[in-house]
């Protein structure tokens, strides 16, 4: 199953694109929820929220309905991954109270955190069985063999990440389950993805991952509504080509194609051996 969704709900600039506008904002996970059948959840980034709020989000969602958690940042920004028996055991005894809604738990790695393979294995053998661990680094040194070999001995996932239509790592398959994010597109209205964007990607995960496994994708580029706008896009394409997508509203909007950006996005490009930068909008990433 591909699960689509958007990273994140509760943003300004989506009343009128998602939300009605006279929906009041205590609603709009419910109508997230109706909406979507996954969410990757930021706000555990900033902060970690009681066991409370957790169980509160599962009994506002329906059935089946799956949110990923970002890891907080005092596991991966402030601690570097150091120590992390305790941080990890906080966040899974508060995440724990979303039930069969948790998803994957995200592990986005500061930008300036060098490869450390040995900090990275301890970290992953702080999760238990079952629970699944997608790991974003965003430094180069990360590119290297026994970064792969960690990740693949845990069974956790190297997410992909594109920016501007580029993927940011090497596509490496490391279980047997992917996880990508859409960060930002350079279609227009920016940041906009446009098809040949979208279709590169879903070519992509065909190939490793085939249409029999759980492939969990989020849209980060928020602003303007373009993350609801081409999640949607995403999974029609998906489903068009008869792969299994989750939930998702019924059809993207009649878009003019020059504003869904299909005449300018870049849909090629293969990692460059670069790295990354910063994040796209609002200090989100």
């Amino acid at each position: 199953m591909m699960f689509v969704g958007t990273s994140g709900w509760q943003y300004a600039d989506w009343r009128g694109e998602l939300y009605p506008p006279g929906l009041p904002q205590r609603l709009w996970l419910e109508r997230y929820g109706e909406c979507f059948a996954t969410v990757e959840n930021n706000n555990c980034f900033y902060r970690l929220p009681a066991r409370e709020t957790f169980e509160d989000w599962a009994a506002r969602t329906p059935a089946g309905f799956v949110m990923a958690v970002k890891a907080s940042r005092f596991l991966t920004h402030v601690k570097r991954l150091k120590d992390p028996e305790e941080p990890v055991g906080r966040m899974l005894a508060a995440a724990g109270g979303l039930g069969d809604r948790l998803g994957p738990v995200l592990l986005q790695l500061p930008p300036t955190l060098r490869a450390d393979p040995g900090r990275l294995d301890a970290c992953l053998r702080a999760f238990p069985g079952g629970v699944r661990v997608a790991v974003e680094p965003r430094h180069p040194s990360w590119w290297a063999e026994p970064v792969r070999e960690v990740l693949s001995a845990h069974g956790a996932a190297l997410c992909w990440a594109d920016r501007l239509g580029r993927p940011v790592s090497p596509l490496w398959r490391t279980a047997d389950w992917g996880y990508l994010r859409f960060h930002e597109g350079r279609a227009l209205p920016r940041p906009s993805y446009g098809d040949a964007a979208l279709r590169s990607w879903l070519r992509r995960l065909d190939r490793e991952w085939g249409r029999d496994r759980d492939v969990y994708v989020y849209f980060n580029n928020d602003s303007g509504g373009a993350a609801v706008r081409n999640a949607i896009r995403y999974a029609a394409l998906a489903r068009a080509e008869g792969r299994p997508v989750s939930r998702t509203p019924g059809a993207v909007r009649d878009i003019p194609a020059e504003a869904r950006g299909d005449a300018t996005e870049y849909g090629g490009g293969v990692y460059d051996g670069t790295g990354n930068g910063r994040d796209h909008g609002h200090g989100r990433g």
